[in-house]
C-alpha cells in the first residue's frame, strides 16, 4: 500500500536553507530546524542629542545612575523589616559628584521627569521616590542598552501614575474577599493545614491585574505554577474553582467519579483549568499540579507551556519570532527559590534551543521566612530574587503592603515581558500571619518579627480604611461585599454534603483515551515494509550541498541503506529510528530529549546530522514525506536531568499525539531528577488523573565501566510501580519497567506507546554493547503487520523434552548466558527472557514454562548484585503466581552496583555467566 508513496518521496528532493545568512561564531542550529527559529536581536542606539546631554551632566548622570544601581538597597519595600534603612548612603550623596542642592542640571535626557530642568535638591527628592520608595528595581546589569532605557523610562513614570476609585475599590473588594476566605477557612476548617494567603493578600491584585492585561492582549493561555501559599486563595477568588469541591474533600470526600482508579492528593495542591474573560476577550489558565517538594512543577510548567506552543504552531513551531498565544507565570516562595536547586536548571534550560518558551514572569511571595528559618540565615545573597542575575533578568521590589505599587508592576512586568520576551521577577514582600501552617506558632522560632506582624493591622483592613478616609468607598458598600461573599461560601460548604466530582477527565486533546483494564492486552504495532524502506532509506538522505562526516557516511549511512535494501540485520538504532519515523508518518509528533541526543551517547542514533563546513543541522525523518504531518524534535539539552525530565514530562501530559522521550547519559544519571519521578511520572494517575506516555530510556550494562556508569537502578523504578506480588498485573499499574533484548523488541515498544488508547510512563532499560552487537539484530519480518511486543521470548534453540534446567534474565545478560552456553555444548538448559518486568507477565512466562514438562530448576540469572537488579521483583511473584522456587544466580550483595577494579570486575562477570549452569 505504501509502494506510490516510496516512489514519490525517493524523487522529492530535500529542500535546504543556504548558510549565507547564517553567523558561524557560536551558532549551532540552522534555520529550519523543527522547534527552533533562530532570534536575531535588533541593534538598539541612544540618540545622539541623548548623548551629547549626558556628557555636557556628566556628574548629573553620575549621580541618576547611582540611584539606578544602588537605590534598592535604601529602600522601603520591607513592611516587616526589624530595622529600617537610616543613616547616610555614600553612593547618593551629591557631594561625591561634586553638586550642592540648589545647582541647576538638566532633567531632559537623564531623568524621565515631566520637567525640563531643576535644582538637584528637586533632583533627589525624584529619585528617592522613584528608587528608594515602596517599589525598588535590580537592572542595571542587563547586556541589553535598549531594556535598561525602557526600563529607566517605566520606573521613573509609575510615581506619576495614579488609579481612578473604580481600580481602587476592585482592589479592595479582591483583598478583603481574600481575607474573608481565610477567616472562614479558620473557622469552619480550624485543624486543617491550607497554607493561606494573610499577609500576602496584594498577590490577589498581581494576577487580577496579569489575567486582565492577558486577555486584552489577545493571549489564549496562561500556564501557571505555583506553590501552596495563598493557592487556595486564588483558585476561588479568581479561578472559578468552586469552594464545595474543596470543602467536600475537606469533608473526607474523594475529588474523582468512583469508576476511576484514583487515591488522590491534598487541597494545597488543587488546580484549575478555566476561561477568564475580561471585555469580552477569553484567556484560558491551566494551573499545573503541585507536589510538597517545592518548586519541582516548575519545569514542567515549563515544558507544558512549550507543548502548547507546539500544537497551536505558536513560536519556535511557527512562523513567528516569539510565541504570541501562551504565557508562562511561575509563582515562588522566597526560600525555595533561592534553595532549590531545580530554579537555576529552569533558568539555564529557558533561553537554549528548543527549550525556550518566550519568557515568563515570576512572583516571589516574599514571606522574610521559610518554615521557621529567617531570610539572612535561607541564603547567602541580599535578595532570593539574585538568580534572576544569572540570566539578566530584572528584578522589582515591592511593599505587598501598597496594593496599588504592586498593581502597576505588574503592569510594568507584564509590558516587559511582551516587549523583550524574557523573564521578568517581581518581589513581593509580604509576611505570613501565620506560621508554615495554621497549626504552627512561629513566635518560638521568630518572636521579635511576629511581634512586629502581630502588631499590624492587615492589609485588607489598612488599604479599606485608606479608602474610607479619602471618601472613595462608604463602609456599607464594603459590607455588603463582605456579606454577600460570606452568603456565597456557606452555600457552597451546605452543598459539599450532597456534591457528586465532576467527571471533567479525557477531555479535549485527551478524547478518546482511558484508562486501561486489569488485563494485558497485545497490540497490533507493525508496519508495512515498504514503509519500512522509506524510512530506513529517507533516514540516511541529506542534501547535495551537505557536507556530511566521511565516518558517517561509512559506518552510518552506506550500512543502513544496505540493511534496508536487504531487510535483515536490522540493528538498534536503525529499529529505532522504523519506529519514529513511521510514527512521524502516521501524523504524531516525535521528541527526543536529554544529553547530546541527536548524536547519542555512544554515537550509534545520528537522527541529526550536522554540516561539517559550516554547522548547519539536518533531520532526514522531516523530510519523509512532502505532505508530512508529524515532525521529530531533536532537544539537546543542558547538563540537567530534574528541570529537563520536569520538562519533557510537561510536554508529555499537554496531548496524548506527542511521543515525548528522555534519554539519560548513562542510566544511573536519572537520580538527579528523583523528585520528577516520585512525585510526576510514578504517581501522578493516581494523585490527579493525568496520564503521561512519557519514555524514558536509560542506558544500563556492566562492561567494566566502575560504579556510576553500570546500573540504572531497575530495582528502584520496580519499587515505585504498584505491581502486585500475590495478584497477576494488567496494564492498569502506574508505570511499565522494561528490557527489551532486541531491535524488533525495542521498536514495538515504542510504537506501542503511540496507537494504544491510554498513556503509561515507560522505563527502559536500553543497552550500550548491544547496539553493535553482531547477534542483537532483527528482521523486518519482526515488524509486519501482525507482529506486537512480546512480554517473554522463549526459547526456540533447543529441544523441549532434553531441558532439564530453565534460565529465566532480562536483556544484556541473555547474549552472554546464550553464548557461554553455546561454548559449553550445553542442551537441556533453555534461557527464557523477561522482556516486560513491569506488567510482570505471570501468565505468559508461566505458559513458556510449560513448553518444557522436564523442567525441574528454575534459575534467576542476572548481571546486577543481589540487592539489586530485579531480583527482589521477580522471586515473590515468580513463586507465588507460577508456584515454582526461583534460584539466584548473579553478583553477590554490594554497597554499588558495579566495582571499580578492572581485575575484581573481570573474576565477577566470569562468575555471573558460569555459575547458572553448574547449579
Amino acid at each position: 500500500m505504501y509502494g506510490n508513496i516510496y516512489k514519490l518521496c525517493c524523487n522529492t528532493k530535500v529542500k535546504f536553507v543556504s548558510s549565507s545568512r547564517i553567523n558561524f561564531q557560536r551558532q549551532y542550529h540552522s534555520d529550519n530546524v523543527f522547534g527552533f527559529n533562530r532570534k536575531t536581536e535588533k541593534r538598539f542606539q541612544v540618540s545622539k542629542e541623548i548623548q551629547n546631554i549626558r556628557c555636557k551632566e556628566s556628574n548629573f548622570y553620575r549621580l541618576v545612575s547611582a540611584y539606578r544601581q544602588h537605590g534598592h538597597k535604601y529602600s522601603q519595600v520591607n513592611p516587616v523589616a526589624l530595622q529600617k534603612p537610616c543613616g547616610t548612603f555614600p553612593e547618593l550623596e551629591i557631594n561625591r559628584y561634586g553638586f550642592r542642592d540648589d545647582d541647576l542640571v538638566q532633567f531632559k535626557g537623564i531623568i524621565n521627569s515631566p520637567q525640563h530642568e531643576g535644582t538637584v535638591k528637586e533632583a533627589v527628592t525624584f529619585l528617592n521616590n522613584v528608587y528608594c520608595n515602596t517599589i525598588a528595581a535590580e537592572y542595571v546589569y542587563l547586556e541589553n542598552e535598549e531594556e535598561i532605557e525602557w526600563l529607566n523610562g517605566q520606573l521613573e513614570q509609575l510615581p506619576q501614575t495614579n488609579l481612578d476609585a473604580t481600580e481602587k475599590i476592585s482592589i479592595a473588594c479582591k483583598l478583603l474577599k481574600s481575607q474573608n476566605f481565610d477567616y472562614f477557612m479558620a473557622k469552619k476548617f480550624a485543624s486543617v493545614k491550607r497554607y493561606g494567603g494573610e499577609g500576602a493578600e496584594s498577590l490577589m491584585v498581581f494576577f487580577a491585574e496579569l489575567l486582565k492585561l492577558s486577555a486584552r492582549d489577545s493571549m489564549e493561555q496562561i500556564v501557571l505554577a505555583m506553590n501552596h501559599r495563598g493557592r487556595l486563595n486564588l483558585l476561588t477568588g479568581l479561578l472559578n474553582h468552586p469552594p464545595v469541591e474543596l470543602f467536600s474533600k475537606l469533608k473526607g470526600n474523594p475529588h474523582f467519579p468512583s469508576h476511576y482508579k484514583a487515591t488522590g492528593d491534598v487541597i494545597s495542591h488543587s488546580i484549575s483549568s478555566t476561561d477568564i474573560i475580561y471585555d469580552n476577550n477569553s484567556v484560558h489558565v491551566t494551573m499545573v499540579y503541585n507536589p510538597s517538594h517545592l518548586e519541582a512543577q516548575n519545569s514542567v510548567s515549563m515544558g507544558k507551556t512549550r507543548a502548547k506552543q507546539m500544537m497551536s504552531k505558536d513560536g519556535d513551531y511557527g512562523n513567528l519570532r516569539w510565541s504570541q498565544k501562551v504565557l508562562n507565570v511561575q509563582v515562588h516562595g522566597d526560600a525555595a527559590i533561592s534553595a532549590q536547586g531545580i530554579n537555576q536548571e529552569c533558568l539555564g534550560l529557558s533561553h537554549t534551543p528548543h527549550f525556550e518558551i518566550g519568557g515568563g514572569i515570576h512572583l516571589i511571595v516574599n514571606n522574610q521566612v521559610g518554615f521557621t528559618t529567617p531570610a539572612e540565615r535561607g541564603r547567602s545573597s541580599r535578595y532570593c530574587t539574585d538568580i534572576a542575575k544569572i540570566i539578566s533578568a530584572p528584578v522589582i521590589h515591592v511593599n505587598g503592603d501598597h496594593p496599588e505599587d504592586v498593581l502597576k508592576v505588574t503592569r510594568l512586568a507584564f509590558q516587559y515581558q511582551r516587549k523583550f520576551r524574557k523573564e521578568i521577577f517581581i518581589d513581593l514582600n509580604c509576611y505570613r500571619q501565620r506560621g508554615h501552617n495554621e497549626l504552627d506558632d512561629p513566635s518560638l522560632t521568630n518572636p521579635a518579627l511576629y511581634s512586629i506582624i502581630r502588631n499590624k493591622q492587615t492589609v485588607p483592613d489598612s488599604y479599606a480604611r485608606m479608602l474610607l478616609e479619602n471618601n472613595i468607598v462608604t463602609e456599607e458598600e464594603l459590607k455588603d461585599v463582605l456579606e454577600k461573599h460570606e452568603t456565597w461560601l456557606n452555600e457552597e460548604l451546605k452543598a459539599a454534603d450532597n456534591y457528586k466530582p465532576m467527571d471533567t477527565f479525557f477531555k479535549k486533546n485527551w478524547e478518546g483515551m482511558t484508562q486501561p483494564k486489569e488485563v494485558i492486552a497485545t497490540w497490533d504495532t507493525g508496519i508495512d515494509t515498504d514503509l519500512m524502506t522509506l524510512v530506513g532509506n529517507k533516514s540516511v538522505e541529506f542534501p547535495e550541498t551537505f557536507s556530511i562526516h566521511p565516518t558517517l557516511l561509512k559506518t552510518h549511512v552506506k550500512n543502513r541503506k544496505n540493511k534496508i535494501t536487504e531487510g535483515i540485520n536490522i540493528d538498534w538504532a536503525s529499529a529505532e529510528t522504523l519506529a519514529l519515523g513511521s510514527l512521524l508518518f502516521e501524523g504524531y509528533n516525535v521528541r527526543i530529549s536529554g544529553q547530546d541526543v541527536g548524536r547519542g551517547t555512544f554515537s550509534h542514533r545520528h537522527v541529526m546530522l550536522v554540516d561539517q563546513n559550516h554547522n548547519n543541522i539536518h533531520i532526514p525523518l522531516n523530510n519523509i514525506h512532502p505532505n508530512q504531518k508529524g515532525f521529530l524534535e531533536v532537544a539537546n539539552s543542558i547538563l540537567s536531568e530534574e528541570a529537563v525530565l520536569g520538562f519533557e514530562y510537561g510536554m508529555s501530559i499537554e496531548d496524548p499525539r506527542n511521543l515525548i522521550i528522555w534519554e539519560a547519559q548513562f542510566g544511573d544519571f536519572f537520580n538527579g531528577a528523583q523528585i520528577i519521578f516520585d512525585t510526576f511520572i510514578g504517581s501522578s494517575e493516581a494523585k490527579w488523573l493525568w496520564q503521561s506516555g512519557l519514555t524514558v530510556l536509560l542506558p544500563h550494562g556492566y562492561d567494566g565501566a566502575g560504579p556510576e556508569h553500570s546500573s540504572c537502578r531497575l530495582e528502584r523504578f520496580l519499587q515505585m510501580t504498584d505491581s502486585n506480588e500475590n495478584k497477576v498485573d494488567g496494564d492498569n499499574i502506574n508505570m511499565q519497567v522494561c528490557q527489551a533484548s532486541t531491535p524488533a523488541q525495542y521498536f514495538h515498544l515504542l510504537r506501542r506507546q503511540m496507537v494504544r488508547n491510554y498513556r503509561k510512563p515507560l522505563i527502559i532499560a536500553t543497552p550500550k554493547i548491544l547496539l553493535r552487537h553482531p547477534a542483537c539484530v532483527s528482521d523486518f519480518v519482526d515488524m509486519i503487520p501482525g507482529t506486537f511486543f512480546k512480554t517473554v521470548i522463549g526459547d526456540t534453540t533447543v529441544d523441549p523434552s532434553k531441558v532439564r534446567k530453565i534460565l529465566i534474565t532480562s536483556g544484556k545478560h541473555y547474549y552472554s548466558l546464550l553464548e557461554k552456553r553455546g561454548s559449553l555444548g550445553i542442551k537441556d538448559t533453555a534461557i527464557i527472557t523477561i522482556e516486560s518486568l513491569c506488567p510482570f507477565p505471570a501468565l505468559e512466562l508461566r505458559e513458556e514454562i510449560t513448553k518444557y514438562p522436564k523442567a525441574r530448576v528454575m534459575v534467576w540469572s542476572q548481571e546486577e548484585p543481589q540487592n539489586m537488579g530485579a531480583w527482589s521483583f521477580v522471586k515473590p511473584r515468580f513463586e507465588n503466581l507460577i508456584g515454582m522456587k526461583l534460584i539466584y544466580t548473579g553478583r553477590d550483595v554490594l554497597p554499588t552496583p558495579a566495582v571499580g577494579i578492572g581485575k575484581l570486575h573481570q573474576e565477577q562477570a566470569e562468575s555471573v555467566i558460569n555459575r547458572p549452569f553448574l547449579i
